[in-house]
């Protein structure tokens, strides 16, 4: 018998669980729970637990073993060898029918109900002094005949001072007790875990894990006890899966050993085809003489499950750790079976060529090219490719092979998969190609001022043999010089990308190198030489078709078209940009396109619009791990929130971005960015002109500078209150907005100037009305009204009302069209400052809600579960639940379709 263990046990994620634990210790009667989930999901750690806090119960402990699967009844004597000295309590009929059973001679089936009625007064007898607590590991591993047992005294517990607490792989093991599905691990959870177990990693290196361990306990300690320190430290390549002598492989090694040999083989083909058709696997198990009917060992076993969707398994970790525990002879098998299996059509025809060793390198190159680009499926693609890496006999073509694998997953969005594919290179020819993934995953996900070294360094090597991937790895390069704030060193880029140039350079090549030395001759101020060749890069970006098509071109030409201020074809090429990226499923781009898109709305005028693409934006962007991209479409959320004077939903948006932003950053610019027009909007006067002064330092090259010019009507705003000039932002902005042909931009250079004229004087008047004049009718409506508010108002404090209050009224009007209802509240003051008498402006959500149900509110109109706002906002279900009561209550709304509908 155990004595009831006093040692500290750390539990993450499992607090449902543990409550239920304690509440049935608590008990006087007796009662059971079944705790069911894949390997590695902390079982074990609960019943430890659950012995931490039996207190004055005795225990019992026991635990299904492999070993003795095949021995009647071999679990029920290790569970009850403690207490067989209480069986003289028992009628003599059960302690004969029990010793006989425990003994070895087996229990005939007709008296297995009468065994397990034994076995119930055995536990009676023992907890006769004081109660019992009984835990049982992994019952589905054990005898098949312990586990029957158990699971018949387990429903017959309720009048016995007997707690029994089982784990095991299926729900299906023990029927008619309590259970409880532990599932997966969030990130925060993981990230507490692995803090818990050594020092707390760099936030890169815990997110990298967590997305490893797939919410695994056991993977994320596995890992955690293998990483050396350089690697915990993030300064080496993380594995990419959890070790094979770890404990979660052992307990897979251990599920898959019970299974028939047939079985076995059958469910290694299952974890090694994650396609969508099920036909894959059946012609796969044909062509080695099984049947689909040799997996119901495992799907009883738990491992798996079958439907008309073919098989799914119950963890995303269990494909990882079934190949991983294969022998390498099982795996190269199923990998040729599979491969057969993908006869028809240009993949299957190239996944033949490579597995053969007499095929041409660059004929295989040709082939696998032109296979994956006819296929938009990117996910089918990788596992193709990654497949004929397995089987190449050629380490030179497996690693490129591997590294095309590595880029159509990440092309389908999953970064993780693309990393762990690229961890299995080693030096080589290859490794400059494998550098420009690297790279474009560090500029998207988690590192873009590495990414910048990354880019660069890959493109001077494969600039000699491919000039279109160093144009593409420059721009990304210059692209996340933009993002980290480094602005100067884009010469280096447009130096590099020019040199590249060659007359008759096809469209994609020529606009690739025009992009790169336009960004650099505009990010100087030499808008005399960036604003041509901008343009011409939006003409060319208009004109591309066939394989030129590309949503990375027309990436580049819709950055392009905003650069220069001609906002409509930006919003044209950004969103062709996402429609071919969704076309050719290359999902990793989508974030991107989207931000171009949201930010050409805000030019637009289109504020409701752009949130929308934003909000669609930190979708795409989590769901494919770009966090950078989640982050910068945080920040445009938040600055779409803070115009339009939202504060409590612009201040939520940049709690979501947290501290993960760099100083400096595109997304830690748009965070201050909004609180910059929050200080104005509030009166912080001077809080407003530091804040926005410091998105960038003129004329050095540091800082945001892109943002700072879409930031500077507002810091101009503030510093005319304050009674500052921001010359300098102001110049730039001026500088820009002259080079334009953009009305908006030279509306709002002359509001500026206006702002910052002499009070009173003819200067501040003429500006305002060529604003007006300026300002297009059909579009930037907003923007319009607030420069009729600033007019209004400067009209009104210089003594003439009657010219202030038309200015006014339109304005009012048209913030309470665009449903700006704050700014039309300032609208009515200023109205009633001059004389006229309005009444309230009808109130929206923003008003009626706090800021936290507002912020509810907006995920559930996202399409967000309870659960996934919950962790989102590290709140509880329950308090989730609460506030969406009161949402629905306020806004006389009764469905989440409802609410959907009028937060739209």
């Amino acid at each position: 018998m155990v004595s009831a263990s006093t040692v500290h046990i750390d539990l993450w994620g499992r607090d449902e669980e543990c409550d239920a634990i304690r509440r049935l210790l608590d008990r006087e009667d007796g009662g059971a729970l079944l705790f069911h989930g894949p390997p590695g999901s902390g079982r074990s750690a609960l019943l430890a637990y659950a012995r931490r806090w039996a207190g004055e119960r005795a225990v019992l402990a026991g635990a299904g073993l492999a070993d003795e699967a095949t021995l009647p009844y071999a679990g029920l004597h290790r569970l009850l060898d403690p207490v067989l000295d209480a069986d003289t309590a028992l009628p003599v009929r059960q302690r004969r029918l029990l010793r006989r059973a425990l003994g070895g001679d087996g229990c005939p089936a007709e008296q297995r109900l009468a065994l397990a009625a034994a076995v119930r007064s055995l536990l009676a007898a023992a907890a006769a002094d004081r109660p019992l607590l009984c835990t049982v590991d992994d019952l589905d591993i054990g005898d098949p005949q312990s586990a029957w047992t158990l699971a018949v005294v387990a429903r017959r517990l309720r009048r016995l001072p007997v707690a029994m607490l089982l784990t095991a792989t299926a729900p299906a093991t023990v029927d008619g007790v309590p259970a409880h599905r532990l599932r997966p691990l969030d990130a925060h959870e993981c990230h507490a875990m692995l803090a818990g177990l050594r020092e707390r990693p760099p936030a890169a290196v815990a997110t990298a894990l967590a997305a490893l361990s797939r919410g695994s306990p056991a993977a994320l300690a596995d890992l955690a006890g293998t990483l050396t320190p350089v690697q915990w430290r993030g300064e080496a390549p993380l594995p990419g899966t959890p070790p094979v002598d770890g404990t979660l492989a052992a307990a897979y090694r251990a599920r898959l050993d019970l299974l028939p040999e047939p079985t076995r083989r059958l469910v290694l083909l299952a974890a090694l085809d994650p396609g969508d058709d099920p036909a894959t696997l059946v012609r796969a198990a044909w062509a080695a003489g099984l049947t689909v009917e040799a997996l119901a060992p495992a799907e009883a076993a738990g491992l798996l499950r079958t439907g008309p969707g073919g098989v799914t398994f119950p963890h995303p970790l269990a494909r990882t750790m079934i190949t991983a525990v294969a022998p390498l002879a099982d795996l190269r098998t199923a990998h040729l079976l599979l491969a057969g299996t993908l006869a028809e059509g240009a993949l299957g025809r190239a996944l033949r060529h490579a597995i053969a060793a007499d095929c041409p390198a660059d004929t295989l190159a040709a082939e696998l090219s032109a296979a994956v680009d006819e296929v938009p499926d990117r996910a089918a693609a990788a596992v193709v490719l990654r497949r004929a890496a397995e089987l190449s006999p050629d380490p030179g073509r497996a690693a490129e092979l591997t590294i095309a694998a590595a880029r159509c997953a990440w092309t389908a969005g999953d970064p993780d998969q693309a990393r762990g594919l690229l961890r299995r290179l080693t030096a080589g020819p290859a490794h400059s190609r494998a550098d420009l993934l690297r790279g474009e995953m560090q500029l998207r996900c988690d590192a873009p001022a590495a990414a910048v070294a990354t880019l660069l360094a890959a493109a001077d090597v494969v600039a000699p043999t491919d000039r279109r991937a160093a144009l593409l790895a420059l721009v990304r390069a210059g692209e996340a010089i933009c993002v980290t704030g480094d602005q100067y060193r884009y010469a280096e880029v447009a130096r590099r990308a020019e040199a590249l140039r060659r007359p008759g350079d096809p469209p994609d090549l020529d606009l690739l190198a025009t992009f790169a030395t336009g960004v650099g001759a505009t990010l100087r101020g030499d808008h005399a030489r960036g604003g041509p060749a901008l343009r011409r890069v939006v003409v060319l970006g208009g004109r591309l078709t066939g394989p030129s098509l590309t949503p990375g071109a027309l990436v580049c030409a819709a950055a392009a078209a905003l650069l220069v201020a001609v906002d409509g074809p930006a919003h044209r090429l950004a969103g062709r940009a996402v429609e071919v990226a969704r076309a050719r499923g290359e999902l990793s781009l989508l974030p991107r396109a989207l931000e171009l898109r949201a930010v050409a709305e805000y030019w637009l005028g289109r504020h409701e619009a752009a949130a929308e693409t934003a909000r669609e934006g930190v979708r795409a962007a989590r769901a494919t791990g770009q966090h950078v991209c989640a982050q910068v479409h945080l920040g445009i959320l938040a600055v779409l929130a803070a115009v339009r004077a939202d504060r409590d939903a612009a201040l939520a948006r940049i709690a979501e971005i947290g501290d993960g932003a760099a100083p400096g950053s595109r997304p830690d610019a748009y965070a201050r960015w909004a609180l910059g027009v929050l200080d104005l909007i509030d009166g912080r006067y001077a809080d407003a002109v530091a804040r926005l002064s410091a998105l960038a330092r003129t004329g050095t090259g540091r800082g945001q500078v892109l943002v700072q010019v879409m930031a500077t009507p507002y810091l101009v705003e503030a510093a005319a209150h304050d009674g500052g000039r921001p010359a300098a932002a102001l110049a730039v902005f001026d500088h820009w907005a002259s080079s334009t042909a953009s009305p908006s931009r030279r509306a709002l250079a002359a509001r500026c100037r206006a702002l910052l004229a002499p009070r009173g004087g003819p200067e501040a008047e003429r500006e305002f009305h060529a604003a007006l004049r300026l300002h297009p009718a059909d579009t930037d409506r907003f923007e319009r009204a607030r420069t009729e508010l600033l007019f209004g108002r400067e009209l009104r404090r210089r003594r003439r009302p009657r010219d202030a209050r038309a200015h006014l009224h339109r304005a009012r009007e048209a913030f309470t069209l665009l449903g700006a209802t704050v700014w039309a509240e300032r609208a009515g003051e200023e109205l009633r400052a001059a004389g006229e008498s309005v009444g309230p402006v009808r109130r929206g959500p923003e008003q009626l809600l706090t800021g936290q149900q507002l912020h509810i509110a907006r995920l559930v109109a996202e399409g967000a579960t309870n659960r996934e706002i919950a962790t989102r906002m590290c709140l509880s279900t329950r308090t989730v639940d609460h506030h969406l009561r009161n949402v629905f209550h306020r806004l006389g709304v009764r469905s989440r379709t409802e609410l959907a509908r009028l937060l739209s």
